[in-house]
């Protein structure tokens, strides 16, 4: 029996159509990875399974009985509650059993005369008993407990209001209400924007023992690849099916594009990079004497140029950049009683793409901060070579004008290469990351979230500054412009340095790690330690 069906499924808000006669079933024990371009409908599609929203034509059902539970980046919490109030909430109904226990055990050792009363309360005892047992209710603060030890909340993080916790430790947080709702059902809306690496990888461990069926919408192509079973990708407004994990979709989209039409030219082509890049990996991870990154370096060399690089070398063509860009000498910054990072000394040099690995809460994006001059140091010196220009994507992205077009805002930028390179150059990058003619007269105002990293990440690419400070960039752009980007990345004759959970983008773009709390440098890394 299907948990969830969509039968001919249409739908439109206001003018835009969203999915178009879309089948779906989703069985006990499926793990459905979603995916699909920014504003495709894959959020809709989980809001049709809650019930949020209405098709306007078909069917969407529910098998009765069955328990959903929805995770949307910690919104449904309360941001006033610890974490604790909030999982002990769950436990209302077995709160009450023990309150009515507690008074019945009060009445008996009150040793009423009356022995119908006595009766009728010692049988009522029995009842709560059978119902505590039947609900597992007798140790939910040890479960609770288990719960957060296992996500790792230690006890400030327990006792603080949820708003006051950083964005990843929040999506934890709503991770852990999940855990002990224990659905039938899990809608998973990006689960792992926010967390850090250990956070993803304990996600993907609590999934090989989750018995129940997910859908998840991920544009994290590395959580897809060890979680689900088979890919639905959101397109032309309906849903086309690929068997498998996310790289077993790689292998079957590249013989379904050869049928489509001139819109998805370069699409195959980024796929098969998709398909290198995990072939890379398995073939680099052979070859014990030599390191993966050697490995995968070497393997890259091999290849001819293709034309969507040929796109992205044509607007950088003009871009020339000093060798080295900025010195960090003996940094360092704390919060109060609490080291982030101190004695930091290291080099940003032309080609550089150095990207921050660490825990969340462990001052990644407050270095990235410092380097952009958002925050100052506490002690040491960033000294950026004369004329090494910097932008930060977070600064661009939070400083989008509202009332401008898209065209301006992309082509304006002081210093953007739509100055210095070629119309028709900057024209079909621009394609490539999607934006069509009309998006491009759009204002700013009416974007979605997605449309607005995007038109932020191509003010980057396109601004001509020589380092790109990117802040967890693949977080709201969807697959095809992640694949741009790392693309962009690869070419850009400037530096990077980027903070990113994401491992499949880290492990393509990354020359250098610089690591928060190792215990010790592998070859290629830069360690950064709190004390």
């Amino acid at each position: 029996m299907s948990l969830i069906r969509l039968n001919d499924v249409s739908i439109r808000f206001e003018n835009t159509q969203i999915l178009r006669e879309a089948f779906f079933r989703l069985e006990p024990g499926d793990r459905v990875g979603l995916i699909g371009r920014n504003g495709s409908g894959k959020s809709t599609i989980l809001k049709l399974a809650l019930g949020q929203v209405t098709a306007d034509a078909g069917t969407v059902t529910l098998d009765p009985g069955t328990r959903v539970g929805y995770f949307s980046q910690f919104s449904e919490l309360n941001g006033e509650s610890t974490i604790t109030e909030v999982l002990d909430e769950l436990f209302a109904p077995i709160k009450a059993l023990e309150a009515e226990l507690a008074a019945i055990d009060a009445a008996i050792a009150a040793d009423s005369s009356q022995s119908t009363e006595l009766d009728r309360l010692i049988h009522r005892q029995a009842e709560l008993f059978e119902d505590m047992d039947r609900l597992d209710g007798w140790d939910y603060p040890r479960r609770i407990d288990t719960a957060l030890t296992t996500l790792g909340f230690n006890e400030a993080h327990r006792v603080c209001a949820i708003d006051e916790l950083s964005g990843g430790w929040r999506n934890r947080a709503a991770l852990a209400k999940i855990l002990l709702e224990q659905p039938d059902v899990l809608l998973l809306d990006e689960p792992t924007n926010y967390l850090d690496v250990a956070g993803v990888e304990w996600l993907e461990s609590w999934f090989r023992s989750f018995r129940g069926a997910a859908i998840i919408v991920s544009h994290d192509r590395r959580f897809l690849d060890g979680v689900v079973t088979r890919i639905i990708e959101v397109e032309n407004f309906h849903l086309h099916e690929y068997p498998g994990n996310f790289g077993e979709y790689v292998v079957q989209k590249q013989f379904r594009l050869k049928t489509l039409e001139q819109q998805f030219l370069h699409e195959s082509e980024l796929l098969a990079f998709e398909a290198e890049g995990i072939s890379d990996r398995r073939e680099a991870a052979k070859a014990a004497s030599r390191t993966l990154d050697n490995q995968l370096a070497h393997i890259k060399k091999t290849r001819s140029p293709r034309p969507v690089d040929t796109i992205i070398t044509d607007i950088y063509g003009g871009l020339h950049v000093k060798d080295s860009l900025c010195r960090i000498e003996s940094l360092s910054k704390a919060y109060g009683e609490k080291t982030l990072f101190t004695d930091l000394t290291f080099e940003i040099r032309r080609g550089n793409r150095i990207v921050i690995l660490g825990s969340n809460g462990s001052g990644k994006t407050t270095l990235l901060r410092v380097l952009a001059g958002e925050e100052t140091a506490d002690f040491g010196e960033v000294a950026w070579a004369s004329g090494a220009a910097v932008v930060s994507y977070n600064q661009v992205l939070d400083g989008l004008d509202d009332d401008d077009t898209v065209s301006h805002s992309v082509n304006a930028m002081p210093g953007s290469l739509a100055f210095t390179a070629t119309r028709k150059s900057v024209n079909r990058f621009l394609a490539m990351f999607q934006f069509s003619e009309a998006d491009l007269k759009q204002k700013i105002g009416n974007l979605s979230g997605g449309q607005r990293s995007r038109v932020a990440m191509a003010q980057c690419l396109l601004s001509g500054a020589a380092v790109l400070l990117l802040d967890e960039p693949t977080n709201h752009l969807d697959m095809a412009s992640t694949q741009v980007m790392e693309r962009a990345l690869i070419h850009f004759p400037g530096a990077v340095v980027v903070v990113s959970h994401d491992r499949f983008f880290t492990d393509k773009i990354a020359t250098r790690h610089l690591v928060f709390g190792s215990e010790a440098a592998q070859p290629g890394e830069i360690v950064v330690r709190a004390a």
